[in-house]
């Protein structure tokens, strides 16, 4: 195997250290490596971020013959030292609002709806405290994590209740009186501060630690091992903090990409300098030195729910010869919020079907107007992103969903799938041949502007916002077609960066549209298609999948006809005749 000097360094290596490794960088095979090298006898604890890590890990370590090596997460050793011990019941999901009122009993007043508002800030209150390295919930002042000011104003008018119901809510639990969730068995872990017994623990993707998981790691006599991207940090919703910069180690990098090529690491790195504008981050170089050419695994990448769900709405209902999607997770998990509320919920308040909505707080709101006011209140974004898919389509919601389905391929043949419909949080740690990025994410025009504004600015959330499209640029081995204002700016045009330029209605346009078939003739042609192929070379080539499939993204992103012609080397005609044959339009 051929080491590169970085990882050579990391392998020989000793005390306590950190790696800055960036994604593709083969940060899997230096682990191994360091593995290997340290003594037979050595008792070695791999923490991995969640249960589809720890599984590949394992794997990956019992075919080295790395019997030394115990693969965990931080929950799963935390489980076996609580739950077992204390013999607490664990609950599968966390509480929802409503369950939240009835076991702590909390009583309305003259506030519509008040103690479901009380109740959502009690969850996140434990939410807080169970992933912080704090002893006490006196400790944490629950404001700190509220951005909007409407529920940030409910909350402080009402906080020592909120804080109060916190630990009458948390108490509960430890005395067993109810389930108790994961997030308190980790945190519990945490408090009892206990010693493993490890000689080596290499802590991998720590960007995304929370403050409990990383109390318990650097509290190790170990020698200790810290690895991830800190650029890659995007669960700070989660009270996930960067623990790479809170370990005071040794700094290794590994700085190489073997995922992607250099006009992608150029991309990457563009991106990231959006960071100039708020703060002045350690500057970053990525060699790209990946070759994949393959066109096999396609991804459209999403920032939200609501923008994932938008583009599947127009691939099923606009690309008819598209017959096989995916989406990463369950796919179910689109269309309900965590709380239990499902899009039909929101749909039948709309259409004042009560009686037939399932969620105990949706059936509360008499309402649209009452359940947009507890979004205000409560700053609950998914229920607010279910509310715009309503006001978007309202009946047609059920069918669209049936639809979506019924081109869904099972978990067993997701190597069918034409697409792949993932969130960047979904898919983190997923690759894929070609990606599209979805214009939902932070363009660095918005960034600008919240700079010159007079809006506070939280540089952390800010930061996040980069690195989620940093996360989804980087999912790709070969291409990716992203939303021209996505690309920093004077950025060149590459063989494999595909730009797409918005599409302007003639009329307002909405948030999210589609394009219309009577004017894509008039819109200008993305400035990607730069060059013809030679002349006619392959006009009676036949039609591949490949093809079809290029041919359908280009017509729905604008591309009219004549440039259609130019750019597959074929006649306006042969162009027109395919696209009635993908049945492009009537």
């Amino acid at each position: 195997m051929n080491l590169t000097k970085e990882q050579k360094a990391i392998i020989n290596s000793s005390g306590d250290i950190k790696i800055n490794a960036v994604a593709g960088s083969g940060k899997t095979t230096t682990i191994l490596e360091y593995a290997k090298a340290r003594p037979k006898d050595s008792r070695i604890l791999y923490l991995a971020f969640n249960k589809s890590v720890r599984l590949e890990a394992s794997d990956k370590f019992s075919k080295n013959n790395l019997d030394n090596v115990t693969v965990e997460t931080a929950h799963s050793l935390a489980y076996k030292h609580v739950v077992f011990y204390y013999n607490y019941r664990v609950r599968n999901q966390d509480y929802k609002t409503n369950e939240i009122v009835d076991i702590l009993k909390l009583q309305e007043n003259a506030e519509k709806h008040f103690e479901y508002v009380i109740a959502n800030h009690i969850l996140k209150f434990v939410a807080y405290f169970c992933n912080s390295d704090k002893r006490k919930v006196q400790e944490l002042n629950y404001l700190d994590i509220i951005f909007d000011e409407k529920a940030k104003k409910v909350a402080k008018s009402f906080y020592a209740q909120i804080e109060m119901h916190t630990r009458l809510f948390l108490a509960k639990m430890d005395k067993g009186e109810i389930e108790i969730t994961h997030d308190f068995y980790l945190k519990k872990f945490q408090l009892e501060n206990p010693i493993l017994a490890f000689d080596y623990i290499l802590f991998d993707e720590a960007q995304d630690a929370s403050p409990a998981m990383l109390a318990v790691f650097l509290n190790q006599k170990a020698t200790k091992v810290i690895v991830g991207d800190t650029h890659q940090q995007i669960y700070g919703w989660r009270h996930a903090v960067n623990s790479l910069e809170k370990a005071k180690f040794k700094t290794f990098n590994l700085s190489t990409s073997f995922r992607f090529n250099q006009d992608i690491a150029n991309l990457a790195m563009g991106v990231l300098n959006y960071k100039n504008h708020f703060d002045n981050p350690e500057t970053i170089s990525i060699s790209g030195n990946g070759t994949n050419k393959e066109s096999k695994t396609k991804a459209i990448i999403a920032r939200t729910n609501l923008g994932l769900l938008l583009k599947a709405i127009e691939y099923v209902t606009e690309k008819k010869n598209i017959n096989e999607i995916y989406f990463e997770g369950n796919i179910n998990s689109y269309t309900y919020a965590d709380e239990g509320a499902s899009l039909y919920d929101v749909l039948n308040l709309q259409n004042k079907n009560r009686d037939m909505i399932r969620d105990k707080l949706i059936r509360e709101m008499k309402t649209m107007k009452e359940l947009e006011t507890y979004i205000e209140s409560t700053d609950d974004s998914q229920l607010g992103m279910m509310v715009e898919i309503v006001k978007e389509y309202g009946n047609k919601i059920p069918g669209i969903l049936k639809s979506i389905k019924d081109k869904h391929v099972s978990n067993e043949d997701k190597h069918k799938a034409r697409i792949i419909f993932s969130t960047v949080h979904r898919c983190k740690g997923m690759e894929y041949d070609s990606v599209q990025i979805v214009d939902d994410f932070m363009t660095e025009d918005r960034l600008i502007k919240l700079k010159h504004s007079d809006e506070e600015i939280n540089v952390a959330r800010m930061n996040e916002e980069i690195n989620l499209l940093y996360v989804a640029v980087t999912r790709t081995k070969n291409s990716i077609r992203i939303p021209e204002k996505l690309v920093p700016k004077g950025f060149p045009v590459c063989d494999n960066i595909h730009l797409i330029r918005e599409l302007l209605e003639k009329a307002e346009p909405k948030k999210y549209s589609f394009p219309k078939r009577e004017n894509l003739e008039k819109k200008e042609t993305p400035n990607y298609i730069e060059k013809s192929r030679e002349s006619n070379k392959d006009a009676y080539r036949p039609w591949t999948r490949e093809l079809d499939e290029e041919l359908t993204v280009l017509w729905m992103e604008g591309v009219n006809p004549k440039d259609l012609a130019l750019h597959f080397g074929r006649t306006k005609g042969a162009i027109s005749s395919r696209m009635k044959k993908l049945e492009l339009f009537d």
